[in-house]
């Protein structure tokens, strides 16, 4: 597969595949600015799983959001209207997605999310066109509740940004945690200094901290505690101990338990083909989101083999069925679209140098969401 670049005004573009298209997919992630690291990792996977299908007829358009709202709405349009892209996909942030995604269903696209799932996509604002392939944004927080019961924890102070998913997050702890809640606080979003809410933490009478803090913020939060002497166990969901963001954390993560329906050392052929893989083509080991962004593709690549875009029926019924090897074993999609599977704790231990995370455990099994039910298609 050839890949061409275009200097477009709203940044970088990249399009991949020179015959005529059968499918024409639109990503729209975050590449620059705070976050960056997630949304390469979701294209590189992406990308990665469409370069092994060998497949020519699908071409994939990427721009980058900048992590602004505006500025994802504005290549949206842009992709709908003059792209005529027939899947959209690529969003990491939940308020980039309630931006896009309602918009875009609306207009008779597909959207595929490798990443961000709020909850008002999952219950009440469902679509059929609406797909997501990673977890509905609650899911690993209540995993994280479910393990905090196991461990012993009765009293959590929580930390969580001020926004959809930041919300999800908190509310997901707090559905499974059978414990008290010594303090629940929202932090500005992309804030980096957190010496008001350790001190906070310091003066509380909480036996645990759970936070979600993903991208750059985490990487503050973790060594501003780990300098600031308090020794609460801290758990947390994989988007603050992600593989990326673990190097620069250091040795202040070690030991944490945090939750995730991948790892790298899930035992199945596709993720062991798939790390492998993923290294020899990027010289990293992948992350959670590129794992992410990995299934998104194969899912994609497994609708097209059975049907054509342009009836959408067909290829809605194809996406649904979810044939393909997922990095994590078993995968299916409940009745809202959203993922039914395991979720698993995971502990930050150090291999050959290299801090990463290992599987300890289950945190909830053949998980669904919350919203379910409230879902109407």
């Amino acid at each position: 597969m050839k890949i061409g670049k275009l200097a477009l005004a709203a940044g970088l573009a990249l399009i991949a595949g020179t015959a005529a298209a059968e499918v024409k997919v639109g990503m729209i992630t975050t590449l620059s600015g705070g976050g960056a690291g997630l949304g390469i990792d979701v294209r590189d996977g992406f990308m990665l799983a469409i370069k092994q299908s060998g497949r020519d007829d699908i071409e994939v358009v990427i721009e980058d959001d900048q992590r602004k709202p505006d500025i994802a709405v504005q290549l949206a349009d842009k992709m709908i209207q003059s792209e005529k892209v027939d899947v959209l996909t690529g969003i990491i942030w939940s308020n980039l997605a309630m931006a896009v995604v309602p918009a875009a269903t609306a207009q008779g696209k597909f959207y595929l999310s490798p990443n961000a799932g709020p909850s008002a996509l999952a219950g009440k604002g469902c679509h059929e066109n609406y797909f997501n392939v990673a977890w509905q944004n609650d899911n690993l927080h209540e995993a994280a509740g479910a393990y905090a019961n196991s461990a012993g924890y009765k009293k959590s102070f929580l930390l969580a940004p001020n926004y959809p998913a930041g919300k999800d997050a908190l509310t997901g702890y707090k559905r499974f945690f059978e414990g008290e809640l010594s303090s629940e606080v929202y932090t500005e979003l992309g804030q980096t200094d957190y010496a008001s809410e350790i001190a906070q933490i310091r003066a509380s009478d909480a036996d645990s901290v759970f936070f979600f803090l993903p991208g750059g913020m985490g990487i503050s939060f973790l060594k501003q505690y780990a300098d600031s002497g308090v020794e609460l166990p801290v758990v947390g969901p994989a988007f603050s101990f992600d593989q990326g963001i673990l190097q620069a954390v250091g040795a202040a993560a070690l030991g944490v338990v945090n939750t995730s329906q991948w790892n790298k050392d899930i035992d199945n052929p596709a993720n062991a083909a798939f790390v492998e893989s993923f290294q020899a083509e990027y010289g990293r080991l992948p992350s959670l989101y590129a794992s992410q962004g990995f299934d998104t593709a194969n899912l994609l690549i497994s609708a097209v083999e059975a049907a054509d875009v342009s009836d959408a029926d067909a290829f809605r019924a194809a996406l649904e069925a979810a044939d393909f090897d997922s990095v994590r074993g078993d995968f299916a999609f409940g009745p809202n679209h959203h993922p039914v599977q395991t979720i698993y704790a995971r502990e930050v231990v150090e291999e050959n140098g290299v801090f990463t995370n290992k599987i300890i455990g289950v945190a909830l099994e053949n998980h669904s969401d919350a919203y379910a039910g409230e879902c109407k298609m």
